[in-house]
């Protein structure tokens, strides 16, 4: 296929997704009812899972190690990422577990990992209703600064932009490739403690003091951007290293999304042979 043909496709499948809004919103909502379908706590698992992890250092890790980091840090950190594993683990199996509706009616197909993504949003925003009282009374007091504060949508945005291309790219991998659950299984439990969620960059850089190129290295990792976006927008006491290698990693997420929306919507013209 030639780069214009490819263009033209890619913008072709834009305008089919932005024209589609009233699936796009019956999707979401099918995901969310889904989601907790039989459930006695239904949505209150989104906020009880990421409290658990974090419980589960406050008491256990931080005692063994006697080290830590904030805990309302910890959860900010474990939110974000648990924002990102719905994203992962639902748009993963979102294209092969419609193949009904994959083979019998035509729609752009990356409705369904965006839908799922969007969902996930929805789950998240709706958690910070809870996680903002809660950094309150763990800090105290009102850690939040309004200049700081106005930054957070675009950091959400960046987020669910970054979500939504890993749902992109595993999506179509799943339907070729049926051992990407496992293999991003054991990825994910790698990338959780490579990423800033159980710790922050000033409790990495005591182990990199003797290593400057570490850190610069471990910015380039998208998560590490955005989790510490999230606690510059909504702890005062933090900072952000801005720096070439932390523009660099959200740079990346910019390309991931480019090249994760041009791979789906190649191998999509033959999902319906695999499913």
């Amino acid at each position: 296929m030639s780069e214009n043909a490819q263009n033209t496709t890619l913008l072709s499948e834009l305008r089919a997704v932005g024209s589609r809004g009233n699936m796009l919103w019956n999707l979401v909502l099918r995901d969310l009812k889904g989601r907790y379908k039989g459930s006695l706590l239904g949505f209150l698992w989104s906020i009880l899972t990421p409290l658990f992890m974090a419980l589960i250092y406050l008491f256990f890790l931080r005692v063994v190690a006697g080290r830590g980091v904030p805990m309302e840090e910890i959860i900010i950190g474990v939110f974000a990422w648990q924002f990102t594993v719905q994203c992962v683990n639902g748009g993963m199996v979102s294209v092969s577990s419609s193949a009904s509706l994959v083979k019998k009616v035509y729609f752009p197909r990356s409705l369904l990992p965006l839908s799922v993504t969007l969902g996930a949003l929805i789950n998240y925003l709706l958690s910070l209703i809870v996680q903002f009282p809660l950094i309150a009374i763990l800090s105290h007091g009102l850690p939040f600064t309004i200049s700081r504060l106005l930054l957070l949508p675009l950091v959400i945005i960046l987020h669910t932009g970054f979500n939504f291309a890993l749902a992109l790219i595993l999506s179509s991998s799943n339907v070729y490739f049926r051992d990407t659950p496992h293999l991003v299984g054991l990825l994910l439990s790698a990338w959780f403690f490579l990423s800033p969620v159980m710790y922050n960059l000033e409790f990495l850089s005591r182990f990199a003091a003797s290593l400057p190129w570490l850190m610069k290295c471990y910015m380039l990792n998208p998560l590490a951007v955005i989790i510490t976006a999230y606690r510059f927008c909504i702890l005062r006491p933090v900072d952000f290293p801005l720096s070439a290698w932390s523009l660099a990693g959200g740079l990346l997420i910019f390309l991931l999304l480019i090249s994760g929306f041009a791979i789906f919507v190649r191998a999509q013209r033959h999902f319906a042979d695999y499913l």
